[in-house]
């Protein structure tokens, strides 16, 4: 579908047959210059002479690309020692789900995996065209941290955009004080005041009696502001779903929830997302991720390890697939789970999760199935799946 030479063009045009950006739009031509969205129309003319690639795609819907703020981009595990490290997933990976950016996350690891290694994959996930940002910190509290210190990563460390996972209510948390927890959260958000920056604290929610106990009393104990904390794995179980309704109700705050991949991990994303819709909680106020490259590790009830599988993302994209198939929301509020509240949640909403003249030019393109065809971030395809098949097909020829 894309030519060959196409990257090598200073400019690119998409003709689509629809536009959710993510309301639906009249215009169905999308004109993109140095990897940003510099015009929206119908039968946009280009001069003569123009170094102009178009994409003719009629017969696809163009939405605003992906955003997965929850991935274990340098793999996650290890709960059953070195032999249970999750590998790192790859730009492939990531553009073939239709996801255009990530945030980078370590998790119950953070000994054989680092702050800087995961800076370092961040970084090549960039350089593959992948739109990559990172948490400081892992599961444990005090933090590991990049510089020493939370408020230097986040004003010093461009990829930085908040705190996470920190774990809490888990038998594989560090345990953190209800005092520990409000500091790292007043200087992730001091430290991110002096980047420009919004400064999420991502927060881990395991299946211990605590739920989100010391969320509410942070919240309701100090003045930090709710929109600066996400809880994550809400939907580990019914009852931990049940109270991050009433958290998200009494605080206006955001939920997160997992696209778990079997019954067993936890409520599907589809549920968690419909149940919590039925309790009155705003669609503006859920997200939903991947924990790709996770872990999903299961323990006996006196939390001894008994094995593990690996967390992939493409439950999240069937998850959300099947919410606007099954008529759950309309495709323009759908887009909101992953991809225009995430822009606002991690404080990119003036550069993503939009289809929008001068934003980044970070555009899926969808077939009649919801199925991503094409992936472009900043301008530049990164996914085409007519190419994978042809690819494909010529490992796979007898000729």
């Amino acid at each position: 579908m894309m030519p060959a030479n196409a990257q090598d063009q200073l400019l690119t045009l998409l003709r689509v047959g629809s536009i959710f950006a993510p309301d639906p739009l009249e215009a169905t031509d999308i004109l993109i210059a140095d990897g940003r969205i510099a015009a929206l129309g119908r039968d946009i003319e280009i001069p003569v002479g123009w170094p102009i690639q178009v994409v003719e795609a009629r017969h696809l819907i163009a939405v605003p690309a992906f955003i997965d703020q929850h991935v274990h981009v340098t793999g996650g595990g290890g709960e059953g020692g070195c032999g249970t490290r999750c590998p790192e997933i790859t730009a492939h990976e990531i553009a073939s789900m239709g996801i255009g950016t990530v945030v980078g996350v370590l998790g119950t690891d953070s000994i054989s995996r680092s702050p800087a290694d995961l800076l370092a994959k961040v970084r090549g996930l960039r350089a593959d065209g992948i739109s990559a940002y990172m948490y400081t910190g892992a599961y444990r509290v005090p933090p590991p941290t990049l510089t020493g210190d939370l408020q230097r990563d986040l004003a010093w460390i461009p990829e930085v955009i908040g705190l996470g996972e920190i774990a809490i209510s888990d038998h594989r948390s560090s345990q953190p004080r209800q005092d520990e927890i409000e500091r790292i959260v007043s200087d992730t958000r001091v430290g991110a005041m002096l980047a420009g920056k919004r400064g999420i604290c991502h927060f881990h929610l395991g299946d211990g009696k605590r739920g989100l106990e010391p969320l509410r009393r942070l919240l309701t104990e100090t003045e930090i502001p709710a929109d600066q904390i996400i809880p994550t794995h809400v939907n580990r179980h019914p009852a931990l779903l049940e109270e991050a309704a009433a958290y998200a109700l009494a605080f206006s705050a955001c939920v997160d929830v997992t696209a778990f991949e079997e019954p067993g991990d936890g409520l599907s994303a589809f549920d968690a997302v419909s149940r919590l819709l039925e309790r009155g909680v705003p669609p503006e106020r859920i997200t939903m991720s991947s924990d790709c490259n996770g872990s999903l590790p299961e323990f006996d009830t006196q939390g001894a390890y008994l094995g593990m599988k690996v967390a992939r993302n493409t439950t999240l994209i069937a998850d959300w697939q099947r919410l606007v198939r099954d008529g759950v929301l309309p495709i323009e509020a759908a887009l909101g789970l992953i991809s225009t509240s995430v822009a606002r949640v991690l404080g990119l909403h003036d550069i993503k999760g939009r289809i929008a003249i001068g934003f980044d030019a970070d555009v899926v393109l969808l077939g009649s199935e919801l199925q991503p065809q094409l992936t472009f971030v900043a301008g530049k395809c990164i996914y085409d799946v007519d190419r994978v098949k042809k690819s494909a097909g010529e490992c796979f020829s007898t000729d």
